[in-house]
């Protein structure tokens, strides 16, 4: 690695770490407009135990979600994505389970 690459990755890793710490804001944010996770269960014709169950989460944090006290994050959020955009592939997955 040349010295020019080196100082512009060090320069990129410590813009990174004032970012974390909020001492500088990020160039960009991503928002994603994520819809209510109540009416994914519900379109799915899904109870809270069986949408729960699928989502490999308890029941405790289905309803944290449900009534907007937490937000979905991770794989559990790209599922949640999913099952808002193709619930047939969620429905077919458990046809077949």
């Amino acid at each position: 690695m040349n010295n020019e690459t080196f100082t512009e990755l060090l320069s990129s890793v410590q813009e990174g770490a004032d970012i974390l710490r909020g001492r500088r804001p990020p160039s960009r944010v991503f928002d994603i407009n994520f819809q209510d996770v109540k009416a994914i269960r519900e379109g799915l014709g899904l109870s809270q135990h069986q949408f729960a169950t699928l989502l490999g989460i308890s029941i405790d944090t289905l309803q944290n979600w449900e009534q907007n006290r937490r937000k979905p994050r991770g794989a559990a959020r790209t599922l949640l994505l999913i099952a808002a955009k193709h619930p047939e592939t969620i429905l077919d997955i458990l046809k077949s389970s």
